[in-house]
């Protein structure tokens, strides 16, 4: 880890060669690390008045970051996994996609790859303006109305408002229709050809490719949680919400 002071005489290209989550960690400190790669850790961290200690903290902290197992989270209630949910949306809107589309926009490669480049530029921020679209559909839907079976099943709601839910379209067409959208970025991993790197390109490209290719792997885990776990359970809350419901109308 960067715990020494001749680290912080290192360039900022030869730290994130090293740890390619320092680059993400200097765009939470508003520092574009491809815009100073040939500057030092301490004569960026000088330059934005950040402590580079904080860095450092903050790397270390990242490191040690810890995400539930699909395991853990099924021994969940439904709220805390569409908590959980939720909070992975703010981090891919509000973290994880800043981050890429700042370097997409950002960063020069050189004519060798200058239609690359071009072409990103061009598909992620479709990407993005989809990939959030579908977030919002996705709360606005799914989890407002797992949250409205809930009401239903705590009996905060009356009658003549809970036999609602069966005007509303089952939550398995949902799941179906969710299965059928989970390979989001195929033209952006199409387009990397796998997000492979040739052996002498730049840091620059080299951590671009390698932020693609996690973040692929972050909405694939997502969207494995959501079909595995999240829609199973709501299915399953939706058909004993109506049974209670048809149960009390039965003996009303």
């Amino acid at each position: 880890m960067l715990s020494s002071e001749n680290k912080h005489k290192k360039s900022i290209a030869e730290l994130v060669s090293e740890n390619y989550t320092l680059a993400e960690v200097l765009h939470y400190f508003g520092i574009s690390f491809f815009r100073y790669e040939k500057y030092s850790l301490e004569e960026v961290c000088h330059q934005y008045k950040v402590n580079p200690a904080q860095v450092i903290t903050e790397l270390e902290q990242w490191a040690n970051r810890r995400e539930p197992t699909t395991d853990e989270l099924y021994l969940h209630p439904i709220e805390v996994m569409v908590s959980y949910l939720k909070k992975k949306h703010r981090f891919f809107v509000r973290q994880a996609l800043p981050f890429l589309s700042s370097i997409v926009e950002g960063i020069e490669l050189g004519a060798a790859y200058k239609d690359l480049i071009t072409d990103l530029r061009l598909m992620f921020p479709l990407f993005v303006d989809d990939f959030i679209h579908h977030i919002h559909e996705e709360e606005n839907t799914l989890f407002n109305r797992v949250s409205m079976l809930q009401d239903f099943d705590r009996g905060v709601l009356p009658l003549f408002q809970s036999v609602e839910v069966f005007s509303l379209p089952p939550i398995s067409d949902m799941a179906a229709e969710h299965e059928g959208h989970d390979d989001e970025m195929v033209g952006i991993r199409k387009l990397t050809d796998d997000y492979k790197i040739p052996g002498e390109a730049p840091v620059a490209m080299r951590i671009l490719f390698y932020e693609l290719q996690q973040l692929e792997k972050e909405l694939i885990i997502h969207a494995k949680i959501e079909n595995d776990l999240l829609f199973p359970k709501a299915i399953e809350l939706e058909k004993e919400v109506k049974r209670k419901i048809s149960l009390q109308i039965k003996n009303n």
